[in-house]
C-alpha cells in the first residue's frame, strides 16, 4: 500500500505537486473498488451493488483518470523535462517519463478492453466482465501510482524551482477553469 501522507509531508499546501498526489489517493480508492466489483460479480452476480459501483468506476476513469494522464503528460512532465539539469537528472527524468507514458497507454488499453462490459453493468444489464483484465488493470494502476509517488514526484520536487511550481500551478488552474472570459488572467 502506498503511504501518501509521508510524500505529502514533503510538500507545502500550495505546491501543485500535491494536486497530482491527491489525485492518486482517489485513483487508488477507485481501483480498490474495481477489485471489489470483480469480487461481487464472482460471488454475488445479482447484487444490487453492482450497477452503482460500475457507474462510479466508469465516471471516475473517464472524468478523472484520463484527465489526470493528460495533465501529467502535458503539464507536469513537460515542465520537469524543461527544468531538469542536463546530465543525470535530465536522463533520469526522461527515463521515468517514458516509463510513465508507456504505462498510461497500457492502462488505457486495458480499460478499453473492459469498458463496454462496465457500461452494460452500469445500466443494470447482464455483462461478463473479464476479471483477469480488470484485476490486472487494478493491480497495474496501483503499481503505477506507487512508482509516481515514490520516485517521480520526489524527483519533480527536487527539480522544480519555486518559479517552476508557480508556473505549473497557474497552468493547472487555467486547465481547470471552465468558461473563462477571453482576457482572463
Amino acid at each position: 500500500m502506498i503511504n501518501l501522507s509521508k510524500q505529502n509531508e514533503l510538500m507545502t499546501d500550495d505546491n501543485p505537486l500535491n494536486e497530482f498526489s491527491g489525485c492518486h489517493e482517489g485513483i487508488i480508492e477507485n481501483f480498490h473498488q474495481l477489485q471489489e466489483l470483480i469480487s461481487l460479480l464472482d460471488e454475488m452476480p445479482d447484487s444490487v451493488l453492482i450497477q452503482p459501483l460500475a457507474k462510479k468506476i466508469l465516471y471516475f476513469f473517464d472524468d478523472v483518470v484520463l484527465i489526470h494522464h493528460a495533465e501529467e503528460e502535458q503539464e507536469l512532465f513537460t515542465i520537469v523535462l524543461e527544468s531538469a539539469d542536463k546530465g543525470e537528472e535530465a536522463d533520469t527524468a526522461r527515463t521515468y517519463i517514458r516509463q510513465l507514458v508507456a504505462e498510461h497507454r497500457q492502462l488505457e488499453a486495458m480499460w478499453k478492453n473492459i469498458e463496454k462490459d462496465l457500461r452494460l453493468l452500469s445500466k443494470g444489464k447482464t455483462g461478463k466482465l473479464n476479471s483477469n483484465t480488470a484485476s490486472k488493470l487494478a493491480i497495474d494502476y496501483l503499481a503505477h501510482a506507487e512508482f509516481e509517488e515514490l520516485y517521480f514526484l520526489p524527483l519533480s520536487a527536487k527539480i522544480l524551482s519555486k518559479n517552476d511550481l508557480s508556473a505549473l500551478g497557474l497552468s493547472l488552474h487555467m486547465r481547470h477553469q471552465k468558461d473563462l472570459p477571453a482576457n482572463y488572467i
